[in-house]
């Protein structure tokens, strides 16, 4: 195996192909740098159930113990189960997994102490400096007195603080039906709902890291197609889809239609809002919908505008204080738990609102879907600053719109906006439109693609 770190290491976390761009070795050099980079005497390390995450994480935990840190494994969890044992025990922690990514991949997302976000200045670009240094050098010396590994549980405990966040106790019997893709979910919503005055219909909750019925990303359409049928066929309430990692979630509503994230996110912060006594600072990024902040200010709230990327939202959550983030990918976030992003507590939001009352999910959730959106389009170009300055060459001097470089260049009107935003790690461009209704919304779009694509 030849590692190229710059290919391996991303903006926000690790992530690869097994065995040929990382392997356990390496792992066990991210494990002594992350030691050092933190500087922690303990760590908390847990994997999900793809078939090369036991022995990276243990080769991680072993490297970090051999610098001195002692590390407790919590094993097979979920990406937000993995910071809620950092938040809980108030350590540095890394989870190994590559999310949505197909079966060939792993990962690691790391935190520091209490969930705090590891990105590129936040110490990802120490980690490779280190990682390089010893692929030449060799290893570093183990320390004088290596650290232990110890196991420990903390699936219950993790249910019962998301549980002991929202009350589910006194809301009408509702069915819902879970697609967990073979990923984590299929190991945490079983503790995470019992009790509760739900009917769970479960869809491919066996673990199994080779992905055998879809891939386990909602975010693409062609991987809700069994659970939008289902939904319907079982006369469910709602069906909720999970990420590999699960600490994404997508919903259906009781005919099978999608909700758009921007809807979840309103709804949560309307909630999140009122449970704060109608104040409160939310954090929405650039793409979600304009419905968020309308919604946020109707219900005493100040929005907070951020660029895309979790570890953006988690800075800004802590900065403001937020109470609560959203991203239109389907991440939430919740100063209650740690400013880190839970789908799991969204999605006990969403089943507490639809079974506080007795209409049905697709009249909840029209309260929250007031625009037509483009959902996201990407675009292969040869010059993403090339295009990008085509597109502020042809609206710059319109009188009626304004430009922002927030992420990339959004252009907005009254009725509209669109943005364009470049991908960190492909020749792609990315464009998401908004507008009052479905025409205006495919001119726009088209608009922009035009100019991106010529």
């Amino acid at each position: 195996m030849t590692a190229d770190l710059s290919q391996l290491v991303k903006a926000y976390d690790v992530r690869g192909v097994v065995p040929d761009q990382w392997d356990e070795r390496l792992a066990g050099l991210f494990g002594a740098a992350f030691a050092q980079v933190t500087g922690a005497a303990a760590i908390v390390v847990g994997h999900d159930m793809r078939p090369s995450s036991p022995g990276l994480s243990r080769a991680f935990a072993r490297g970090a113990a051999d610098r001195g840190v002692d590390v407790t494994e919590i094993g097979l969890c979920s990406t937000d189960q993995l910071y809620y044992a950092s938040g809980a025990l108030d350590l540095p922690g890394a989870m190994f997994t590559a999310s949505h990514n197909p079966a060939r991949y792993n990962g690691i997302k790391l935190c520091r102490a209490g969930a705090a976000p590891v990105g590129q200045d936040t110490g990802l670009a120490q980690l490779r400096e280190l990682a390089e240094r010893w692929l030449e050098e060799g290893a570093p010396e183990p320390a004088p007195r290596p650290g232990t590994l110890s196991s420990r549980e903390t699936l219950e405990d993790y249910a019962a603080h998301l549980r002991s966040l929202v009350d589910l106790t006194s809301v009408r019997p509702l069915k819902v039906v879970v697609d967990a893709g073979n990923g984590m979910g299929g190991h945490t919503v079983p503790p995470v709902f019992a009790g509760l005055p739900l009917t769970l219909v479960p869809m491919y909750f066996e673990l199994d890291g080779t992905f055998p019925n879809h891939e386990a990303n909602p975010l693409d359409p062609a991987n809700l197609v069994d659970l939008r049928k289902r939904v319907p066929a079982e006369g469910a309430d709602l069906g909720i889809a999970f990420d590999g990692d699960a600490d994404r979630c997508f919903v259906v509503d009781e005919n099978g239609d999608p909700v758009s994230p921007s809807a979840i996110t309103a709804l949560v912060a309307a909630r999140e809002l009122a449970r704060n006594g109608g104040t409160g600072t939310v954090i929405h990024n650039l793409i979600t919908s304009r419905t968020v902040p309308e919604v946020v200010r109707e219900n005493g709230g100040t929005p907070a505008r951020t660029r895309v990327g979790h570890s953006f939202i988690k800075a800004e959550m802590a900065r403001t204080g937020a109470i609560f983030g959203g991203e239109h990918s389907a991440h939430y976030y919740f100063k209650d738990f740690w400013n880190a992003d839970t789908g799991m507590l969204a999605a006990l939001h969403v089943l507490a609102a639809l079974g506080g009352q007795d209409g049905p999910l697709s009249g909840l959730v029209a309260q929250y879907d007031r625009y037509a959106g483009s959902g996201e389009i990407n675009s292969t170009v040869a010059d993403q600053t090339g295009r990008l300055a085509a597109i502020r060459t042809a609206y710059e001097d319109r009188a009626d719109v304004t430009l922002d470089d927030l992420d990339g260049l959004t252009v907005a009107a009254a009725d509209w906006w669109f943005n364009v935003r470049p991908s960190n790690t492909e020749p792609l461009l990315r464009l998401n439109a908004e507008a009052k209704d479905e025409a205006t919304m495919r001119k726009i779009r088209d608009e922009a693609l035009a100019i991106i694509r010529g």
